[in-house]
């Protein structure tokens, strides 16, 4: 059984690739979604926080990752890996967690998300980011 924050972040790369396919979703529908899905204030609440983290931070991690793809660029990643991809890099970024436990949460949703390739393919361009930013390794 994965713990909350595993399952809020689950259903935060829901949202986010919901909001990749449909742009205009407003930010009351993401509310409603994330909180049909879960359970407990304190878990919906770190959902959003996500959710709203990947949005106010798009162009930067997008270019981010731009820049750590080799021959991908992010507009040409399939939407499941780039959800992954961008809740991953602002966990890493700008998160609470240590840099290594936003790489692996990131690696075992592209598992259960993705292609078969898809965790390689997140903890390789993840990985780089890790190894480049020593203090986000750190936590």
């Amino acid at each position: 059984m994965p713990s909350s924050r595993s399952r809020g972040r689950e259903i935060a790369i829901q949202a986010l690739y919901r909001l990749d396919l449909n742009p205009d979703t407003t930010a009351e529908e993401i509310d409603r979604f994330l909180a049909a899905r879960l359970r407990g204030n304190a878990t919906v609440s770190f959902a959003r926080r996500l959710v709203g983290g990947v949005r106010e931070r798009l162009t930067e991690l997008d270019a981010e990752l731009d820049s750590r793809s080799e021959r991908w660029r992010v507009s040409r990643m399939a939407a499941t890996d780039r959800a992954i991809l961008r809740l991953g890099l602002h966990e890493l970024l700008h998160g609470d967690v240590p840099g290594p436990v936003a790489v692996n949460e990131a690696i075992e949703l592209a598992k259960r998300y993705g292609t078969e390739a898809s965790a390689t393919f997140v903890a390789g361009i993840l990985g780089r980011v890790l190894a480049e930013r020593p203090a986000a390794a750190g936590g």
